[in-house]
């Protein structure tokens, strides 16, 4: 059995890099997210993807509505593909939160810091690959698009490369961009991270007609 999962992260907002907006609602895409999602689902136009899942916030859904309208497929949304739960830290600039103990314990080992009021990124990642894991077993064989979060994704990617959850932040996923996870049996494989660019030969080869 294998499973291709493209891990996709939301568009761009202009509150990329300045809020720890988490699971705030009510963030959009910008103008610039906008075109990225539309140019997102040409990319992915060769594909032949059979389902799409989202973060229920709705810069994620946003993002994959332009995928959804040109499979003429719908978006599952899931809460369990939000971003990380920051706690009383949702919504504050990051510029002064760098001045704390807990952003130098954040910085040295981020995998067992909680947030206040908030979620570890160790739970976020045991959250994020638990629903993945989930709904590899709903797809067998087949390509599923999931849209979710920069830090759960790159959570995510560092469970399937074998990265210390500590060391997970030497991954970057800019908005809009794809990784792809090979999802076997036995050991996945990472095959596209952070990918803006072409993906068209991420889509299986055509089946041979049987004579």
């Amino acid at each position: 059995m294998l499973t291709l999962v493209l891990l996709i992260r939301h568009a761009l907002t202009d509150t990329a890099g300045k809020k720890l907006t988490g699971w705030d609602p009510g963030v959009h895409l910008n103008e610039r997210g906008r075109q990225q999602a539309e140019a997102l689902a040409e990319r992915l136009a060769p594909l032949p993807i059979r389902a799409i899942y989202s973060s229920s916030l709705e810069r994620c859904v946003e993002t994959a509505t332009p995928l959804a309208r040109a499979k003429g497929s719908s978006v599952e949304t899931l809460e369990t593909l939000r971003d990380v739960h920051y706690g009383a830290w949702t919504g504050r600039n990051i510029a002064p939160l760098r001045k704390t103990k807990l952003w130098s314990k954040l910085v040295a080992s981020p995998g067992d810091a909680r947030f206040p009021q908030g979620e570890t990124l160790r739970e976020t990642q045991a959250r994020i690959v638990a629903e993945v894991s989930a709904i590899v077993d709903r797809h067998p064989r087949q390509l599923i698009a999931v849209f979710s979060h920069a830090d759960p994704i790159k959570l995510a990617l560092a469970h399937y490369l074998g990265l210390h959850i500590d060391l997970f932040n030497r991954v970057v996923v800019a908005p809009a961009s794809v990784s792809a996870v090979a999802v076997t049996s036995g050991a996945p494989f990472v095959l596209r991270i952070n990918d803006t660019g072409n993906l068209s030969d991420l889509a299986p080869p055509p089946r041979k007609r049987a004579r």
